[in-house]
């Protein structure tokens, strides 16, 4: 079957050849054999297994042309491929509500076993067309709801947010910063409140002022939203987008930037990038693939987090010193290790009302529903 060649850098893993033990005496004849078996294994990239049964398809709000969100997935599906030696129907542009059911429902009726969706407003049409299809299975990134043959999957994107925040909050001279974020769900909330968090950490005072957009991608409102932002004397910026816009902006007013999704144009920003939260798709998405070839449709919901490798920490800007590296590598130590919870009492949201307790940290149910924004941000979490 044909297959797709590319893979991304950050999800290669050098090839292990272990050598067993033939019983021979003869050592050199050992070496030879174990020379010629790694040879073997560097000219063939063909899996182990067959996994031609599954026929997968993922669907895109945007292309991976935006640098950022889906194309971070489509790395991590350019990984499945190469990793079950399939090849993965791609859908792009495809918007969410009854042209996603659409697109959903045509699929399954093409055959496709594996069906993935990767926005957040396709979750109510998946789990639609999934009532219709039982043999095939639904997997849905970002969301909550589940059936029978539909799960869901993301990460702890809070974990990587609150660091960036930390780079952020030492960065900043003013003690402005500003966000500009999509729409005033959950995952943005505790995005932006995390972020918060980790800013005042190291600058108590810092406060972050909230823009939202109302869009995943849009370049000119986001860009728009965040001249907003700077206009208010914000000098370094967060967001929750798909397109570079912000950094555009932050970028041509000398200001500091925090990216999301991916690090891919950190180099375009010698100056003014800092650092910025990166998602690693891939592992799961082979996962979810070796699942479907062995028989089944796993609809509990996976949360990755930084100690699994879904979610890490782009790298740094040239203008992030070494004391605040140093510091974001403790702190990211204390978070795979489970000494340091972001989101530990006591915590207030921005009206004043306490939303958790001294010495108590939030359940991973209280994050995945997080409705307020935390003392330091400036904004309504109603959008």
């Amino acid at each position: 079957m044909k297959r797709r060649k590319v893979i991304a850098a950050a999800f290669a893993a050098a090839a292990m050849i272990v050598a067993a033990a033939c019983g021979s005496d003869d050592a050199a004849e050992e070496e030879a054999v174990t020379e010629d078996t790694e040879a073997a294994a560097e000219e063939t990239s063909e899996p182990a297994e067959d996994y031609s049964m599954v026929k997968a398809a993922v669907v895109y709000l945007t292309t991976p042309g935006d640098l950022g969100w889906s194309y971070m997935h489509d790395q991590g599906i350019a990984y499945m491929e190469e990793q079950l030696g399939i090849e993965v129907t791609r859908l792009e542009l495809i918007p969410e509500g009854a042209e996603a059911t659409a697109v959903f429902d045509k699929l399954a009726r093409d055959g496709y076993n594996l069906i993935m969706g990767t926005s957040f407003g396709y979750m109510d049409p998946m789990l639609e067309v999934a009532a219709k299809y039982p043999d095939v299975c639904f997997q849905h990134a970002s969301g909550y709801k589940t059936a029978d043959n539909m799960g869901n999957y993301f990460g702890a994107m809070e974990e990587a947010r609150y660091l960036s925040g930390v780079a952020a909050g030492a960065a900043s001279t003013s003690g402005k910063l500003g966000y500009v974020a999509a729409f005033p769900i959950p995952e943005v909330l505790r995005g932006i409140n995390a972020f918060t968090l980790g800013a005042r950490s190291v600058n108590p005072d810092a406060t972050v002022q909230v823009a939202w957009t109302s869009t995943w991608y849009d370049p000119a409102k986001e860009k728009e939203a965040a001249e907003s932002l700077l206009a208010t004397g914000a000098d370094v910026l967060g967001m929750h987008q798909d397109s570079s816009a912000t950094g555009e902006a932050a970028r041509e007013a000398g200001a500091k930037w925090v990216g999301y999704n991916s690090d891919v144009r950190a180099s375009d920003f010698p100056d003014t990038w800092l650092t910025g939260p990166v998602w690693n798709w891939g592992p799961h998405y082979v996962k979810l693939g070796k699942d479907v070839a062995a028989g089944i449709c796993d609809n509990s919901p996976y949360y990755g987090t930084m100690a699994d490798g879904m979610i890490t920490l782009g790298v740094f800007g040239s203008s992030v010193s070494q004391e605040t590296q140093d510091l974001i590598a403790e702190k990211a130590a204390g978070i795979i290790d489970g000494s340091l919870v972001p989101f530990s009492g006591p915590i207030n949201d921005n009206e004043g009302n306490e939303v958790i307790a001294a010495g108590a940290s939030a359940s991973l149910g209280d994050l995945l529903g997080q409705s307020y924004l935390v003392e330091g941000a400036i904004g309504s979490a109603k959008g």
